[in-house]
């Protein structure tokens, strides 16, 4: 396999293929990483979600967005408000927001609910959408966006005709060919170890993890949005799924509520690991794990 790096929405970016990836090719994956970039970042006050923070009203947003805002409804819904994109006003509260500041700005505060706040549709010029907030929002993709961004790479490169290609966005990533790739499970409290290992094969992988962006004496990226709080019962997630957008929100969701209410709409694979040491897992797990 032939590699090449970049770094891209605050985390370094591995993209291997069968054959070197042209430079077209990798023209094409820049320009698709800093659109992407452009509409969702909540640390840019030029992205295309910046105005909703400020004033509500409507962002218009590329027209892939349409999977990741059902995706979102999807989950709000599962996790009983408390998987929310609206959760970056909360995040921003706690210290994490533009010009990282990482010191909370007063006590957590819950995220106003999606289902009541956002509304969204597709909208022209084409192949766009219009995400409509009634009142000031801070709008947060991170729960799925990097998993979605993962997949729009791995598309754009085997349309190209590249038939082995993996993506690897830090703990998220995407793999198709013909030969499987072993990924160790980092433990989350000493990223030297590994708690497993798992196979990966035309199917993406990945992982979130409270220690990941963390701040300060129990602050990291983690919330519940119902209650502005991180997330102290979970320590650690992985997901294996179809694809990176869908593997990203489960692995998020899995912080706030039960694998069986997920498993009910979606088909997945996971460990979860909680912040005591104990890890629960799905039957297709259950040999992974290190004794």
């Amino acid at each position: 396999m032939e590699s090449y790096g970049f770094e891209a929405i605050g985390t370094q970016w591995q993209v291997s293929t069968d054959v070197p990836v042209d430079t077209a090719a990798r023209e094409a994956v820049a320009g698709l990483v800093a659109q992407y970039d452009a509409a969702f970042s909540r640390f840019r006050p030029d992205s295309a979600l910046a105005p909703l923070a400020r004033s509500g009203g409507t962002a218009v947003l590329p027209g892939y967005s349409a999977a990741l805002l059902q995706l979102f409804d999807r989950l709000e819904t599962l996790t009983q408000g408390k998987l929310n994109p609206l959760v970056g006003g909360s995040l921003e509260q706690l210290g994490y927001g533009p010009g990282y500041r990482l010191r909370p700005q007063g006590s957590p505060s819950a995220a106003p609910s999606w289902g009541s706040a956002a509304s969204w549709r597709a909208a022209g010029p084409p192949d766009t959408v219009a995400l409509t907030l009634d009142q000031p929002g801070t709008v947060d993709v991170g729960a799925a966006g990097k998993g979605q961004l993962v997949d729009l790479v791995w598309q754009l490169l085997t349309t190209r005709g590249y038939a082995a290609v993996v993506v690897d966005a830090g703990s998220d990533m995407r793999h198709s060919g013909q030969m499987g790739l072993r990924v160790a499970l980092e433990h989350p409290y000493d990223a030297g170890a590994a708690i497993g290992v798992v196979e990966l094969k035309d199917r993406a992988l990945c992982a979130s993890a409270a220690n990941r962006r963390s701040w300060g004496n129990g602050l990291h990226h983690v919330l519940d949005a119902s209650t502005g709080q991180p997330v102290d019962a979970v320590a650690a997630t992985w997901v294996l799924a179809g694809d990176a957008m869908t593997a990203d929100g489960l692995a998020t969701a899995l912080f706030l509520t039960d694998p069986a209410l997920l498993a009910a709409e979606f088909s997945f694979d996971y460990v979860r690991m909680f912040s005591d040491g104990r890890a629960q897992f799905s039957d297709a797990m259950a040999g992974v794990l290190f004794s």
